[in-house]
């Protein structure tokens, strides 16, 4: 076991994360009513996402904004833990309903291509393992650390695999679409370093330029999007961002590389393997 870290550094690190969560639990919402206005929310269940995408954040935000008493203690925790635990079943049952949209099926490589994105849902998952992690795990123990990298590596993976799936359905007719599936890649590659123990600090700084440069693809590929779904076609303009290039999808490498960061950040303080 690690030594205890001391410090404020550590605590406004857990703080950090909490705000991290509940600002990207919001944030999908908008991008939940873009991807169901395809078929006009259809089914039922695909309320079951967004109702907790707004009602999560109402929730966990008055324990943030209390002075003196820690988010992660009393009311507080038991409310965390509620929504991480309804955050991880949201997810994995949202993997399954993408899924069972075309692959479950047929179960063959075109329809795992053109099914919904079956890997999106996981977003949620991740946020609630974020959620338990930060009321279970000290930000004093270098454990800490170590899970918000692990978290952040499985949410790169998830990048790779939507990011090969997306352009698989042009068959990449643009060269520029490898980029994202290059870059999830390398960062996978050395996150899973980090994962296995190594923490020289050289390597860290490292690791930190492959971040910088996540956010330089998130930048890019948001602009191109944009460009993408601005002139495409005639079609309105609401019309384009449905159904067109998925316009917030590339800043999912700046929102994971920040999160990657951090958890490297608590790390370089305790250098010693948990």
């Amino acid at each position: 076991m690690a030594a205890p870290l001391h410090g404020p550094g550590e605590r406004r690190a857990a703080l950090l994360l909490e705000l991290f969560v509940v600002s990207n639990l919001a944030f999908i919402a908008g991008d939940i009513v873009l991807a169901h206005s395809v078929n006009a929310f259809r089914e039922p269940a695909e309320w079951i996402p967004l109702g907790l995408s707004i009602v999560a954040p109402l929730l966990l935000a008055p324990a943030l904004l209390r002075r003196g008493r820690p988010f992660d203690q009393g009311a507080g925790r038991v409310i965390g833990l509620v929504v991480g635990a309804l955050a991880i079943v949201v997810g994995v049952l949202g993997l399954v309903l993408h899924l069972d949209s075309a692959f479950f099926q047929r179960e063959t490589l075109h329809d795992l291509v053109y099914t919904a994105p079956f890997i999106a849902p996981l977003a949620y998952t991740g946020l609630g393992l974020l959620l338990v992690m930060n009321r279970t795990v000290s930000a004093d123990r270098a454990e800490w650390g170590f899970w918000v990298v692990v978290l952040a590596l499985g949410g790169f993976v998830g990048n790779l695999v939507l990011s090969l799936a997306d352009h698989a359905q042009n068959g990449f007719f643009n060269p520029l679409e490898w980029v994202p599936v290059v870059a999830a890649a390398l960062c996978v590659g050395f996150l899973v370093v980090v994962a296995g123990g190594e923490r020289k600090r050289p390597f860290l700084r490292l690791c930190y330029g492959v971040l910088a440069f996540e956010v330089v693809v998130a930048v890019a590929g948001f602009v191109l999007h944009l460009v993408a779904d601005l002139g495409a076609t005639e079609a309105p303009l609401v019309d384009r961002f449905v159904y067109g290039a998925p316009l917030f999808a590339p800043l999912l490498f700046a929102d994971l590389a920040a999160l990657a960061a951090g958890g490297l950040w608590h790390l370089g303080r305790a250098p010693a393997a948990p």
